[in-house]
């Protein structure tokens, strides 16, 4: 029996033919199938699937049956297709899918579309704010009952809108004063730079004799450059796994689709799998923490930082026994491609 630690890499040639053959199959895999493809006799092969089993990678459900890859395996299955090459004629259709989305939200929802497109399973994208968001422009639109509509406009591409009240008519030469004096001095500033400068100004002894600024004062405290860190999420394709033999009861089913109809549900899946460094890819196999009944679905995402404050992400949900490798490559298509539009 071969001690812990010391599997070879025919080892693990054996294994990946293994979990190969099992997602094209479902059938628990036997010695003599491995066989047919390896220059081995099917006993050094038993010999390998023993320590294979000793070592976590495999399961036999029963003494007589053929062996089941676990999660390890499919981790380390995985890992092998992370160098597959993406196709530059691929990522040019990709590139110009994406480009023709004008905003960051239209190039989210293109991008969880185009995951699903190519994957057959659960595409998401996401677009997370960071505090280094840089300002566009504001504009302050008057409405009936001395309502205002605050509109802030970041360098990215994403649109905040906020309606406030005020008790006084102010009018729509004074709403442009205020307008102006925020675009002309802080257009282009990362958003705390200016909250920290603005609050200076604010405590200057010349700001109580300051009109605008006094103006500007108001608007800041009703929350005008108060953005909040809401992402923008899309995903589609719960429909896919319909039909997959997840081993759910049908209330189990339910459960499932339920979890990934909420946002805060699939972005939590984002944050707490999306780990590796900008742009690696990362692989999850096995969801239960998340939820019990995303036992039997891995996920393939990466994160990567786009220009002022954004930080992306896009993932494909699938089954344990999805297509890896089409899966990994779409991700880091549509990655490279969401990247290069947005620069």
């Amino acid at each position: 029996m071969n001690h812990l630690g010391t599997l070879t890499p025919r080892h693990f040639d054996v294994l990946h033919a293994i979990v190969q053959n099992y997602i094209e199959t479902g059938e628990p895999v036997a010695s003599r199938t491995i066989a047919k493809k390896y220059p081995m006799s099917p006993a050094s092969i038993r010999n390998m699937m023993a320590d294979l089993l000793e070592e976590g990678y495999l399961s036999q459900p029963h003494t007589s049956a053929g062996r089941l890859p676990t999660e390890r395996a499919y981790q380390s299955y995985a890992k092998t297709l992370l160098g597959s090459r993406i196709v530059q004629a691929e990522l040019d259709r990709l590139h110009l899918e994406i480009q023709r989305a004008s905003s960051v939200e239209g190039r989210i929802e293109r991008s969880s579309k185009l995951l699903t497109e190519i994957t057959r399973n659960f595409g998401i994208a996401a677009a997370i704010p960071t505090e280094n968001q840089t300002l566009d422009q504001v504009e302050l639109l008057s409405l009936p009952d001395r309502r205002i509509l605050m509109v802030v406009v970041t360098r990215d591409g994403m649109v905040r809108n906020k309606v406030i009240s005020v008790e006084d008519h102010i009018s729509h030469e004074e709403l442009a004063s205020i307008r102006n004096y925020i675009n002309y001095n802080f257009s282009g500033w990362v958003l705390h730079n200016i909250h920290r400068e603005l609050k200076r100004r604010f405590e200057l002894e010349s700001a109580a004799y300051d009109a605008i600024l006094k103006r500007v004062n108001l608007f800041y405290s009703k929350g005008l450059l108060d953005l909040g860190l809401m992402p923008e999420v899309h995903f589609e394709g719960a429909e896919n796994l319909i039909g997959l033999d997840l081993h759910l009861t049908r209330e189990r089913m339910r459960e499932l689709f339920h979890a990934l109809e909420e946002k805060k549900r699939v972005l939590q899946l984002l944050e707490r799998f999306l780990e590796q460094r900008d742009g690696e890819p990362a692989i999850q196999v096995g969801l239960s923490d998340v939820h019990p009944s995303m036992s039997e679905l891995s996920l393939i995402g990466v994160r990567f930082g786009l220009p002022n404050g954004l930080e992306a992400h896009v993932a494909v949900l699938g089954p344990m026994r999805m297509n890896y490798n089409r899966a990994i490559s779409a991700v880091l298509h549509v990655s490279q491609a969401f990247k290069s539009a947005a620069m």
